[in-house]
Formats: structure tokens, C-alpha cells, sequence
């Protein structure tokens, strides 16, 4: 694992040590890391999202859509 350093005002320190405590990570680390994930899944979320809107128009679903659907899902 790769190390870095950052430096944080004394209330953004304060507030990262709080939620280490409140939350119950280990160290301000895990919560950092955490933070970043999150942030990770946002983007590919947001890139998922503008892809789908950019795509054409898929079928209409209906009624009958979901009846197959509830089909596969039962294995039928």
C-alpha cells in the first residue's frame, strides 16, 4: 500500500477525527479511503447514467415485459 500525506485545516481535522469516532472506522485512513470509494461509485454511477441518456430508446415496457421478467427471475 502507497502512502499519502495531506494536510487539512484544523476544523476539517476535527471533523474527520470526529467521524472516526462516531462511525466507528480504526483511523482517519479507513475513513479516507471510504470517502474516495464513494466517490469512485458516484463517478461510474454518473457515467452509466449520461450513457444510458445518450442511448437510443430501448422497447416500451409493459405489462408483458414484466410478466416475462417475473419468469426469468423464477427460472422458468
Amino acid at each position: 500500500m502507497t502512502t499519502m500525506n495531506i494536510s487539512l485545516p484544523d476544523s476539517l481535522k476535527h471533523f474527520v477525527d470526529q467521524q472516526v469516532t462516531e462511525r466507528g472506522y480504526g483511523t482517519s485512513s479507513e475513513y479516507v479511503r471510504e470517502l474516495i470509494r464513494h466517490d469512485q461509485d458516484r463517478q461510474r454511477l454518473r457515467g452509466l447514467l449520461l450513457e444510458g441518456a445518450s442511448s437510443p430508446p430501448g422497447a416500451p415496457v409493459d405489462d408483458d415485459y414484466f410478466a416475462a421478467l417475473r419468469k426469468r427471475a423464477q427460472g422458468q
